[in-house]
Parts: C-alpha cells; structure tokens; sequence
C-alpha cells in the first residue's frame, strides 16, 4: 500500500466529509429535532444547485455568492412547505405515513420540473478556483472540494452559535422536547418549528452550490443522498450538529478509502456497513444523547 495514496485518499475523504455535512445539516434540524422525515431535502438542494448553474450561466457570478444571495427565499420556501405540512398533516396527527408521502411526492415533483425544463444533461458552472489544485508535497488539494469543505463546515458552526446562543434557537432545540415548557416561555411551537423547517431547507441552498461546483449535476443526482444524509445524522446523534460534522467526516474518509482501494462500487455497501456496526456499539449515535 502506497503511503501517498493513503494520504491522499484520507484527505480527500475529509474534503468529502466537509461538504456531506452541508448537505445533512438540514436533515439534521428536521428530522434530527422536529423529527419531520423531510426525504425531500435532496431535492431542494438540486434546486439550488440549478439556480446557481443558471446565475452563473447568465451573468457569472460564484456559486456560493448566488447561494447567499437566494437563502432568503429558500428560508420562505421552507416556511411555506412547513406550513402546508403543518395544516395538511401534523395539525390532524396524520404526520407519519402521509406526511412522508407528501414529501416523497414533493420531491418527485421537484425533479419531473427540473427534467422538464432542463432535461437529462449533466450541468456545470465555472469558476476561477475549480480548476486549481495545490500541491504540497505529495499531497494534492483540490480546490473544487477544498472551498466546499471550508464553507460548509463555517455554515454549520454559525447554525451552532445560532442553536447555542439565542433564545430562538435554543427554543429550537427545545420543541421536540417539552412544548408546553415553551409555550410557558412565551414562545409558540409552531412558530419555532417554522423557523427551524426553514433554516432546513436555506441550508440546501448553499449545499446545492457546493454540489454542483463539485460534480455537474442532473435533476437526479439527489437520489443518491437520500440514505446517506439519514445516515449521517443517525451516525452522529440526533439533536447534534457537531455529531453531524464528525460522523460526516467518518463517512467521507471511509468511502474514499474504499473507492482508493477496493473500487467505487463497493463504497456504499461498506460506508452504510460501517454505519450498522458503529450503532451496534452506540445506538444513540456518535454524540447522542
């Protein structure tokens, strides 16, 4: 076994695992703390994703700056979604069943549209950093995975500071705990849950960018993150965005060894194997509680 290639294969499982954070950190708030199953989230962050392929496309600006630029109206999308699922389903007690049909549906919708409109073809952006890779040494750093990394792992500890240091989002992660404690607090439950179902779906926004920076995507792609962003905030501990992070990490390092040295094809049979034998020995995950 080359040493380089181990090296290599670990850094890049890291990068992998900075920008599989980004992309469960809004599973983690709705699933993970309101414990709404949204498997729509993939989704919405290929919608990001073209948003920012058509921006870019049109008038050249940077993925990530369009993916600022927009979070105000994911966060009203989500606000929206929530709302709808909230007087459609939680409302009535019917939020198991078809309340996961309903975002199984939506996440249908959302990708027959993107077909629609966009087709099959696989999309791109540009950008001056895609391209670039430095090279230290032996080791190699791409920077098409290096900036996604940086940046996710900056959103998901300022969504920590958020969660930890405001009334708000302290209230946040409280409400799958004891609503009637919250309401004695002045706080209305279904308010905080609006608020935290909409951050969810701002976060797809940016994870979309970094997405489609690093891969072209097509209005399928986000299938195959549907078991894996369960996975992670399973792995990490429900309620826990630094459990995310870590268990993101874990993941991303042991797919890319796999795909180094076993092929491809075999890493999600291992990582999802690593994942069943991990919460055989800690069934709350990783930091749960």
């Amino acid at each position: 076994m080359s040493v380089d290639l181990l090296v290599n294969a670990i850094i890049a499982g890291l990068l992998l695992g900075g920008f599989y954070a980004a992309v469960t950190v809004g599973v983690s708030l709705s699933f993970g703390i309101l414990d709404i199953v949204n498997i729509a989230h993939p989704a919405f962050i290929i919608l990001g994703s073209y948003i920012a392929y058509i921006v870019n496309q049109t008038f050249g600006l940077d993925p990530i700056l369009t993916a600022i630029i927009v979070l105000p109206a994911f966060y009203a999308l989500g606000a929206a979604v929530y709302q709808v699922y909230y007087a459609s389903f939680e409302k009535r007690g019917q939020d198991a069943l078809r309340g996961l049909a309903f975002f199984f549906g939506l996440l249908f919708v959302t990708e027959v549209m993107l077909i629609l409109v966009f087709g099959v073809d696989y999309r791109y952006v540009q950008a001056a950093y895609i391209e670039y890779t430095w090279h230290f040494g032996f080791m190699d750093l791409p920077f098409r995975m290096v900036i996604p990394c940086v940046m996710s792992l900056l959103m998901v500890g300022l969504l920590q500071l958020y969660l930890s240091r405001t009334f708000t989002g302290r209230a946040i992660m409280a409400v799958s705990q004891d609503q009637l404690a919250l309401q004695l607090m002045a706080a209305d439950p279904i308010k905080i849950k609006r608020t935290a179902f909409a951050i969810s779906i701002a976060t797809a926004s940016l994870a979309g960018a970094f997405l489609i920076i690093i891969q072209p995507v097509e209005p399928s792609v986000g299938r195959e993150y549907i078991g894996r962003v369960f996975a992670i905030c399973v792995l990490g501990g429900l309620q826990s965005l630094p459990g995310t992070v870590i268990a993101a990490m874990l993941l991303g390092v042991v797919e890319s060894l796999t795909a180094t040295f076993s092929g491809p094809s075999w890493a999600p049979a291992v990582s999802f194997g690593f994942l069943l034998l991990t919460l055989a020995f800690r069934p709350a995950g990783l930091l749960g509680r």
